[in-house]
């Protein structure tokens, strides 16, 4: 695994998800194309709780306490329960600009890290390589989750106009 990458994929990440929010109005953060779809504003309050209660809490959990259980959490739920869709999108970022700050000097200060540790969850054997690559690409998954929601919001804006010269997405 090229753990110097994968750190970087973190650092980089954080601008590239600060990138995508740049210039959201607050009526355009709150929207969402559907029901069932997060909007611009939950999927960066889901990144906050997910750094600060998932990632960072089970690899330290994995790497340093194996015998310990992992924190419950509720991503699912939490995007109600705790009213994403009503916050400040600079406040949200912010947050999540400080958490991300913490977790990349929290990977810094491990040393002769074990990659390999494992640690029994509840749904399967993990090992500490497993969640710190799970921790990068749960990035890309909602990087990718905003641009589909920046594309739909252009969509809903551009009506009655049609994309399809764009290309096929």
């Amino acid at each position: 695994m090229d753990v110097f990458f994968l750190t970087r994929q973190l650092t980089d990440n954080a601008a590239r998800i600060q990138a995508l929010v740049r210039g959201v109005s607050p009526q355009e953060a709150s929207w969402k194309p559907d029901r069932d779809t997060w909007s611009i504003l939950e999927v960066v309050n889901h990144l906050v709780d997910e750094e600060r209660e998932d990632f960072r809490v089970r690899l330290d959990i994995i790497l340093n306490h194996p015998e310990e259980p992992w924190p419950g959490i509720d991503p699912e739920g939490w995007v109600t329960e705790r009213k994403y869709n009503q916050r400040d999108l600079e406040d949200s970022l912010r947050n999540f600009l400080t958490e991300r700050e913490a977790s990349l000097e929290w990977l810094s200060t491990l040393e002769n890290l074990n990659w390999d540790a494992p640690y029994q969850a509840h749904f399967d054997l993990m090992t500490a390589g497993d969640m710190f690559v799970s921790w990068v690409t749960h990035d890309h998954l909602h990087m990718r989750q905003l641009v589909e929601l920046h594309r739909s919001l252009a969509v809903h804006k551009a009506e009655p106009y049609r994309l399809d010269y764009a290309g096929a997405w």
